[in-house]
Formats: C-alpha cells, sequence, structure tokens
C-alpha cells in the first residue's frame, strides 16, 4: 500500500491539474500551479516536491500514514479528495497558543529562505502549525516582544505586524509543508489564484481537524490533502462538459483507497438503477445516504437518461434533480 501512495503522489505531482492543501478546519494552506508556469518538480522514493515563484509544497512519506480517498456532497455535485492520514499520536504537532519563535526555517523549500526566521501563530491545532517566515531582522526583533501571547488576543500588536511586514506562509504537519510567498490579500480582498492561506479564527473555534462530511476514522487526522482534477468542474470550480476520463480515474482511487462500505453503495445504486429498478434504500447511516445521492449526481452528470434514475432523484435527492450545475465552493471546509 504504500508503494501504491508514492505512486499516486508522483503522478499527484507532476499533473498541474492537481490541487493541494494542509491545515486544520478554519486554517488552511492551498497550493496550485498553472499548467504553462515554471515549476521545480522533486520526486523520490520518500517525497515530492514543488515549487513555484507563486508558493511551494512538499510531501514526506511516512511508515504508518493511510491514504483515504472520499467524496462528500455539496449544495449541487460533489467533492472529491485524497487525505494523507497519520494516528493522532504520529500526527502530533507543537499545539502552541501563543506566538513562538522557532529559530531559522532550515527546512524551507528554496535555500535562500532558510536563513529567515519562523514563527508559530499558536492557534493550538493538534495536527499542524501555522507559521510565518520572517526574514527581516527588525521585523523578527518587534515579533518578539508579544512572544507567547495569543495573536488574536485584544490589544495585540502582533498580528498588525505580521500583515504589514507580508511575510511568507508556511503551514507544516507531520509529513510536510506548504510554503505561499504571494502578498497576504487585504481583509476585503479577494485571495489569489495560486497559493495561498485562509485563517478564520470563528472556524478554529470549533477545534474540529476536518469538516463532518469528510469521514476520517477515529484516531487519525489528515495531515494532508490532494485533489485529483473534478471531472464536472475546472480548478477554478467553474462547471464544465462532464470528463468521463477523469471520472473514471477517481473512481479507480476510490477503488484503491476509498471505503469498501460506500463503494458497495454506489455499486448496488448504479446496478438497481442500469437493471430499471425502483428506488429502495441501500444504506442508512449519514454518510451512505449522501454516498447515495453522489452515484445518483456522477450518473445524471455522466449523461445517463432514464425515468428510473429521476425516481431515484427525486426519492433520495431532489436538488440533484433540479440542478444541472456543480457550484464553485471550497473543498476542504
Amino acid at each position: 500500500m504504500k508503494a501504491a501512495t508514492i505512486d499516486l503522489l508522483h503522478r499527484a505531482i507532476a499533473d498541474p491539474a492537481t490541487q493541494w492543501s494542509l491545515g486544520t478546519f478554519g486554517a488552511i494552506a492551498e497550493f496550485s500551479r498553472d499548467p504553462a508556469e515554471a515549476v521545480a518538480l522533486g520526486q523520490s522514493e520518500d517525497a515530492v516536491s514543488a515549487v513555484t515563484a507563486r508558493g511551494g509544497i512538499a510531501i514526506r512519506r511516512h511508515p504508518r500514514h493511510r491514504a483515504l480517498a472520499s467524496e462528500s456532497i455539496t449544495r449541487s455535485g460533489w467533492n472529491q479528495r485524497i487525505a494523507l492520514c497519520l494516528s493522532e499520536t504520529d500526527g502530533a504537532m507543537g499545539r502552541r497558543t501563543g506566538l513562538t519563535e522557532l529559530g531559522a526555517d532550515t527546512d524551507a523549500l528554496r535555500a535562500g529562505d532558510r536563513d529567515a526566521t519562523l514563527f508559530d501563530l499558536g492557534l493550538g491545532a493538534p495536527h499542524a502549525d501555522f507559521c510565518v517566515r520572517i526574514a527581516h531582522r527588525d521585523t523578527a526583533a518587534q515579533l518578539r516582544q508579544y512572544a507567547g501571547r495569543p495573536v488574536f488576543e485584544p490589544g495585540n500588536p502582533a498580528m498588525g505586524l505580521i500583515l504589514a511586514a507580508n511575510p511568507h506562509r508556511v503551514f507544516i504537519s507531520r509529513l510536510g509543508r506548504i510554503e505561499v510567498y504571494q502578498p497576504i490579500p487585504p481583509a476585503s480582498g479577494k485571495s489569489p489564484e495560486g497559493p495561498h492561506t485562509h485563517v478564520l479564527p470563528r472556524l478554529l473555534k470549533n477545534g474540529r481537524t476536518h469538516p463532518a462530511t469528510e469521514p476520517i476514522p477515529e484516531g487519525w487526522v489528515p495531515c494532508a490533502h490532494l485533489y485529483p482534477p473534478h471531472p464536472a468542474r475546472d480548478g477554478s470550480g467553474e462547471a464544465r462538459a462532464f470528463d468521463a476520463a477523469r471520472h473514471a480515474s477517481f473512481q479507480s482511487v476510490i477503488e484503491r483507497f476509498g471505503s469498501p462500505e460506500n463503494l458497495a453503495i454506489k455499486r448496488r445504486v448504479r446496478a438497481a438503477i442500469l437493471a430499471e429498478q425502483p428506488p429502495a434504500a441501500v444504506a442508512e447511516d449519514r454518510h451512505g445516504r449522501a454516498t447515495i445521492r453522489i452515484a445518483l449526481r456522477q450518473l445524471k452528470a455522466a449523461g445517463h437518461v432514464s425515468p428510473v434514475l429521476q425516481s431515484w432523484l427525486r426519492e433520495f435527492d431532489p436538488v440533484g434533480l433540479e440542478s444541472d450545475a456543480d457550484e464553485a465552493d471550497l473543498h476542504h471546509n
């Protein structure tokens, strides 16, 4: 299985249509690149990496990792992802709750960044550290004055200093890191295309490591995600003509790394519809019911037309029956 995961990562890092993320529910870094964008790729038996002028990612192998492929329902379509997981013990990070200086970033993806100073923002997530990398000595000296204090504490000037400095953001887990070199957008601004970060204190207060819609087994935490190209959306989340090859590719990943129970549900739904059988409950729990809806939406998106599919949609997914296009939404929150 570990060899299969490395092969998966090699193919994914080489594909500019694959997107990546690392973080927690409420704080996340995303990495993507354009097909024509200059990139330095790294591939070995233990790690993969990609670095552009806008940001970079490195993912390394861990002897006890698990790759978990899954799909989740959205308002009118579905999302797909692969979570790279560790146990809560193996995945544990600093869990700091105040601004903390970590020293020189000797693991920086670019040699020129390795003398700059990392500061952990202290967001307290169990499985990820959320850092900024400060190259300017005066800014680092100013930030040291507020070490140990929560960055979102009322009256704390630290966040204002960070925003003014526009440093690199470096989000780290036991499986790797994402670095973002692009400027931090203003509070009223839109996140830039390509690598960027989101930090949402309101969501962080939930203390979740991942959305409730993602079926991560108890005792495990997602330390990074990759998002293979979606068959019904482009990289910006806009609806596109259904791509059967992309769909088949991810379904093969689901077969290798997904839930056998959910895979069995999808097969039963598809077989029933192709056999023109009337709607029947083939799952009872939350994730099982969502899997039924996903199977129906995928059949519809692939161009399957039949009265029996319409009957199943009316019974289990009226929203999917009415909608002809997926919506753009965040795939991680």
